[in-house]
């Protein structure tokens, strides 16, 4: 990264470079030996042309094809929504060309932390009670048990007991009983009902839904120590009824949930889910590249890293078919690329409606740009794996999972599928949780640290602050990382985050 005091130029072929300060009409940079003179004022985190391009060229950012010019642009111009345009192109598909082996720490040298460890070898970061729910008609009574549990003060007596979630959300009738949506809906249900942070469960239905309790449960490998008991409302004679009801089974799990203790375990046992959102023109260059360090280090010490956000990789794909670790794994990827434009196609999109508003206030201008500085949280190992929405996670390593870009339901198929920890990246100021797995937040830039220091964990702006390195930085959030993993607090929870943003990806016909 080359950096003049106003702009970053990430690489000698790139044709843009980024405005790392608001910049008036007539400010002189240097890009290497080059003088650029501004032609007008550029906003922070902005792209700049660092040289004349012709209407109808390649523009490149990151060494990378981010858009294609769609009229002559001046060196020292503003390069954004009215100059640069998004085309489909061609990228050449190297399968496994750099996919390195990775290099494991001897196992007296890996780091530990304090975990939960469950009879089925998994282990729990937190130790949570759950109320999961089959329908959205028993959402409000899931809720009403919760909030009794956590306001009556019956907790008081299990510190070991970290809270009660209720998962809810909209869906689970007005549906096919079979087919795609409502296997996607129970394979995440069954994602949180093994989940290690989960040390006991109450399952609320209606009654009369699609989506009964007992397809939910069964062939479910379900942990001998996990405490499960099912209810309906129509069962039980009401709402009042039911939640005393609720309140009196939870109750009565609290003294076998708080005899857990946390135990030294090692590091392979982190499965840590990585995410963005509110991203900026930053986030490529600061927290999504430090995320990758740490995602390095944790694969070093024989864990797994999770990168999602199908749609937010479209246009980068290419570089993660080079990093597959077999010409299946690759495939695997491209198949799911294909899915997602016939999708969108069907739907009257395209794959670059994805860059939201704030987004493009943030500098962004194309998937193609969005996508390249995603890229970045899965580090630098070997592809092992692409797995389905919310399916269990069994390798070890780097894996991507599908996912829409959507925040809330990208990362509830992630902890579905097993994630233990999650890091947030934001360059615009995402508020975001995800109970019961803890989530750090990565602010990319100091400016938005220090505006929303009460929902951020780390400034990873500090690199373009030259205050430290992607490296440094990248080890840094992995040791903070093991410390939220053996109970530190996150922001986010803190702050009572994590329940609303349970949403299962909805797929199909709402009838």
């Amino acid at each position: 990264m080359s950096n003049s005091p106003t702009l970053i130029h990430l690489r000698d072929e790139d044709d843009v470079a980024i405005a790392g300060a608001d910049l008036s009409a007539g400010t002189e940079a240097r890009v290497g030996t080059a003088a650029v003179v501004l032609r007008g004022d550029v906003p922070r985190g902005h792209k700049v042309a660092v040289h004349d391009i012709a209407a109808g060229s390649e523009v490149r950012r990151y060494g990378q094809v981010i858009g294609f010019a769609g009229r002559d642009i001046a060196g020292g111009e503003h390069v954004h929504l009215h100059n640069l345009e998004y085309r489909e192109f061609e990228r050449a598909y190297e399968f496994s060309v750099d996919a390195q082996p990775e290099h494991l720490l001897p196992e007296d040298q890996r780091a530990t932390f304090e975990g939960y460890v469950r009879s089925d070898g998994k282990v729990g970061t937190r130790n949570y009670l759950g109320v999961l729910t089959s329908v959205n008609c028993s959402a409000t009574a899931a809720k009403l048990i919760a909030q009794q549990m956590r306001f009556s003060g019956v907790l008081d007596d299990f510190p070991n007991v970290d809270g009660v979630v209720a998962l809810t959300h909209g869906t689970g009738c007005g549906m096919a009983p079979d087919g795609e949506g409502i296997d996607v809906l129970r394979r995440v249900m069954r994602g949180y009902l093994t989940h290690p942070n989960f040390a006991g469960f109450l399952v609320l239905g209606l009654g009369c839904e699609d989506n009964q309790i007992v397809r939910i449960t069964q062939d479910v490998d379900l942990r001998e120590d996990l405490p499960i008991t099912t209810a309906t409302i129509q069962e039980l004679g009401g709402t009042t009824r039911t939640v005393r009801e609720g309140v009196a089974r939870l109750t009565e799990l609290l003294p076998d949930v708080d005899a857990a203790r946390r135990s030294t375990v090692p590091a392979s046992k982190l499965v840590l889910g990585t995410n963005c959102g509110g991203s900026d023109s930053y986030s490529g260059i600061t927290a999504n590249p430090a995320l990758g360090a740490a995602v390095d280090r944790l694969v070093a010490h024989g864990g797994t890293g999770i990168v999602g956000e199908t749609p937010e990789i479209y246009g980068a794909e290419h570089m993660l078919v080079r990093r597959a670790a077999s010409r299946e794994v690759g495939e695997k990827l491209l198949a799911k690329i294909a899915w997602w434009q016939d999708y969108t196609a069907r739907n009257g999109g395209s794959m670059d409606n994805n860059p939201s508003p704030g987004n493009k206030a943030g500098g962004l201008t194309t998937i193609l740009e969005k996508s390249l500085g995603a890229v970045a949280k899965g580090g630098t190992t070997a592809l092992r794996d692409v797995v389905d929405y919310a399916a269990p996670i069994t390798s070890r390593g780097f894996v991507f999972m599908d996912t829409p870009g959507y925040d809330p339901v990208s990362v509830t198929g992630i902890v579905a599928g097993g994630a233990n920890v999650v890091c947030f990246t934001t360059g615009r100021g995402s508020a975001f949780g995800c109970a019961p797995v803890p989530s750090l937040k990565l602010a990319t830039n100091t400016p938005l640290y220090e505006h929303m220091s009460e929902d951020m964990d780390v400034n990873c702006g500090r690199i373009i602050d030259g205050e430290t390195t992607v490296e440094a930085l990248g080890e840094e959030i992995f040791q903070q990382i093991l410390r939220v993993a053996s109970g530190e607090h996150t922001k986010s929870e803190d702050l009572g985050y994590g329940e609303e943003e349970f949403v299962p990806w909805h797929i199909g016909t709402v009838m």
